[in-house]
């Protein structure tokens, strides 16, 4: 099993901290966003991690896994800008196709933290041998309008999928960290081949629900989304909580 960490993004919501630093590298609680990342995944059962980041920030990333005991491979996707970027599941194809992954892979946002750990989340994915998607309750319809929407039937599959909906009708949000066992890496390419959009990954899973069953696990703890300065000092009051 492998691992995908989407990290290419430009964050300009969080200028001018993000000028010259990627925002999975921004620190909370005292590490990078990303190392706590790590903390949370399953290593041992993980071959390779590939962060996969642009041109302007490959530089970061590779100095910061020089640091870590992690199995880790940095790849450029040689875009420099916002105007050229290939978008968050044009990356990820990028990754299937160009270091031939054929075996389960795990995807995750390079910008998501996590209280818990997620090893439940991989053997979930594996007993169900099926796509499945992180899901995170917010308790709040309106939040639920900036990230996806997703209902679920009796045995926790994806029913229905809307990106950012203006009146959602659930409080359960679908995050990005997501299982693909490895017969489903081919249908990124199809998905793209089709012209839809290559950014928001959550959109690859609206399609998938439609073609196969997608199934939900429930993130455990909290999740905290890293977009604004007011997350991102929300985040590191929780984490350097947890600390004392």
């Amino acid at each position: 099993m492998r691992a995908v960490i989407l990290a290419a993004g430009y964050a300009t919501r969080l200028y001018p901290l993000t000028l010259d630093r990627p925002k999975p590298l921004l620190e909370v609680g005292g590490k990078p966003i990303l190392s706590h990342l790590l903390e949370r995944l399953p290593l041992a059962e993980l071959d390779t991690i590939y962060v996969v980041t642009n041109a302007k920030f490959a530089p970061h990333f590779r100095e910061w896994a020089e640091s870590e005991d992690a199995p880790i491979e940095v790849v450029d996707d040689g875009t420099t800008s916002d105007d050229d970027r290939l978008g968050a599941i044009g990356d990820l194809d990028l990754v299937i196709r160009t270091k031939d992954i054929q075996d389960d892979l795990v995807v995750a946002a390079g910008d998501s933290l996590f209280t818990e750990r997620l090893d439940g989340f991989v053997q979930y994915g594996r007993e169900r041998a099926a796509p499945v998607t992180a899901v995170y309750d917010t308790h709040d319809r309106t939040a639920v309008t900036r990230y996806s929407a997703i209902g679920l039937d009796s045995e926790s599959r994806v029913a229905s999928f809307e990106e950012k909906p203006e009146q959602p009708t659930t409080t359960l949000a679908g995050i990005a960290l997501y299982f693909y066992p490895r017969a489903t890496l081919r249908l990124v390419a199809e998905y793209l081949a089709e012209g839809n959009n290559p950014d928001q990954p959550g959109r690859f899973v609206g399609w998938l629900s439609r073609r196969t069953a997608v199934y939900a696990w429930p993130v455990p703890g909290r999740w905290l989304d890293i977009g604004t300065p007011e997350t991102l000092a929300e985040a590191d009051r929780v984490f350097r909580a947890g600390l004392e």
